[in-house]
């Protein structure tokens, strides 16, 4: 028998919650915290600034790093099933979007 793996796309807001060395530790997601679970993978893609055509002053600072988190949540208690996160936050943004999730 193969397990199936659901995925739900979506750009949803969500708040994520950093410990002091900013790794996530918590996200709040449809009312409910999601604990993180897991050693979290973080990393950056480039934003194709010249399709956007985005234009900013001078000196604003870093418009083309998009930045990307996967982490594994659950709610509750620890026999709770694990859930991946990918989380993304766009360049000059503040809020963090829920990019996507899979049921493991």
């Amino acid at each position: 028998m193969t397990a199936a793996v659901s995925e739900t796309s979506l750009d949803a807001p969500v708040d994520v919650r950093f410990t002091a060395a900013g790794i996530p530790l918590a996200v709040r997601y449809d009312g409910r915290v999601w604990a993180v679970a897991a050693e979290p993978l973080h990393w950056f893609t480039r934003d194709s600034w010249w399709q956007t055509q985005r234009t900013v002053p001078v000196g604003v600072g870093n418009v083309v790093d998009i930045e990307h988190w996967r982490v594994q949540v659950r709610l509750g208690t620890s026999s709770a099933a694990l859930r991946t996160f990918e989380l993304r936050r766009d360049p000059l943004a503040e809020q963090w979007l829920l990019e996507s999730i899979t049921d493991n």
